[in-house]
């Protein structure tokens, strides 16, 4: 329903808006810190997760290279590698020599797995663009533009979007607002070699990775809260998950109860069978998110090859929403892998199945994790999750989130 968020908005002088309200997202991120508090608990747990040596998500512990093996781009499914080397240097010629460096690092750097989805700052990785000249910020949305493909760039630009009508609308605009997030280089830009570009902040995280025409995009966080904005200049955006969220629905309903039941691992979004911890704090029911690098997810719910062809299709029409940032020929590659490995793929789900109730779903293979989640009120009061609230998840397991897989490969062709 247009607008359903406004019932739960705090009160101006609320103090989980005033105490932080005139902080700048410096401030407000060693504010975030302070141990005994929300944000303070999710650092301390995050922090360690970063510290470890990068390996993979995994469904039971065990990596499994074989399924990244490197293969040259098939004709049709290069990725606009060109386009994206050009938008870069575009980018990097309006940059101090100082910005330059800040902005750039190795390609195959640790600080790939800063990114973050809250809205306050645990890692102040490459160029904040709040406090970039617009000449800059534009640049870096024409990456991004060069990358993906349209309806991906858009999805983008909507999630910043909508964080900027969020900080308008709860008074925050200096800590939720449309440039609230970092960007950062990694390797050099060039047509064969490997390099890529993250872009994170709150409700958005992507990152990109080419080498020699293949493209990877993982791993890829965005969400919204609200899934909409009603008021101002960008008024009509709206439903930026609504293709998601009918692919999941239109998958439990191509199943026979009994493997509804048989996919459905939990009846509540918070049930009283599940073990403690499986309701994050901050991730909800997300397995996959941020710092969640070498996470083992062990598969649930339903084997995809034991459903019926309907169901099986709708299974990958559910990736195909996913992986629709990726432009056409290396969103068509992402595909075949992903059908590939049909018969290694489980679907599960939490919560409801009507329409409008609120839900979680993953789709798990060893080559694609994706997860959508309702959740409770961060910056709106609420404490139940709703349904224009929504957060999404993409990863690629077995080691090749961030492209590792095929960097490290690529360097044993090229002789180091």
């Amino acid at each position: 329903m247009a607008g359903e968020f406004r019932q739960y908005l705090f009160p101006h002088d609320h103090p989980r808006l005033a105490e932080v309200r005139g902080l700048d997202a410096y401030a407000y991120g060693e504010f975030a810190r302070k141990p005994g508090t929300f944000t303070g608990g999710l650092v301390e747990g995050w922090t360690p997760l970063y510290l470890a040596p990068f390996r993979g998500v995994t469904e039971d512990g065990t990596l499994r290279p074989e399924v990244h093996r490197w293969e040259p781009a098939r004709p049709g499914e290069e990725a606009p590698v060109a386009a994206m080397v050009e938008a870069a240097e575009a980018l990097l010629s309006l940059l101090s020599p100082e910005d330059r460096e800040r902005v750039s690092h190795a390609v195959d750097a640790p600080e790939w797995q800063t990114w973050a989805n809250p809205e306050f700052l645990q890692f102040d990785t490459g160029l904040r663009l709040e406090f970039q000249p617009p000449q800059v910020r534009e640049a870096a949305l024409e990456l991004v533009r060069a990358s993906l493909s349209p309806e991906g760039a858009d999805l983008v630009h909507a999630a910043m979007l909508v964080n900027g009508f969020l900080g308008d609308v709860v008074d925050l605009p200096a800590l939720l607002g449309e440039w609230s997030y970092n960007l950062a280089l990694y390797g050099t830009p060039d047509l064969r070699a490997p390099w890529g570009w993250q872009l994170y902040g709150h409700h958005c995280a992507v990152d990109v990775l080419v080498v020699e025409g293949r493209m990877v995009v993982s791993p890829v966080f965005v969400g919204a809260e609200p899934d909409e904005i009603d008021d101002g200049p960008h008024a009509g955006i709206s439903g930026l998950f609504a293709d998601r969220i009918a692919a999941g629905l239109a998958v439990m309903a191509a199943l026979t109860p009994e493997q509804r039941t048989a996919a459905t691992v939990y009846e509540r979004m918070v049930d009283p069978a599940m073990p403690p911890g499986r309701v994050h704090p901050g991730d909800e029911r997300h397995l996959a998110g941020a710092f969640q690098d070498n996470r083992v997810i062990p598969v649930e719910g339903v084997r995809v090859a034991d459903l019926p062809q309907d169901a099986r299709q709708r299974v990958l029409d559910v990736v195909a929403t996913f992986v629709a940032l990726l432009p056409a020929g290396p969103r068509a590659a992402r595909l075949r892998e992903v059908e590939a490995h049909l018969d290694e793929t489980w679907f599960s789900w939490i919560g409801g199945h009507e329409p409008g109730d609120v839900f979680y779903y993953r789709v798990q293979s060893p080559v694609v994790v994706a997860e959508l989640d309702h959740h409770c009120g961060v910056f709106l009061d609420y404490d139940t999750p709703q349904p224009f609230h929504v957060h999404t998840v993409l990863r690629t397991p077995h080691g090749n989130d961030y492209g590792r897989a095929w960097v490290r490969q690529w360097r044993e062709r090229a002789g180091g």
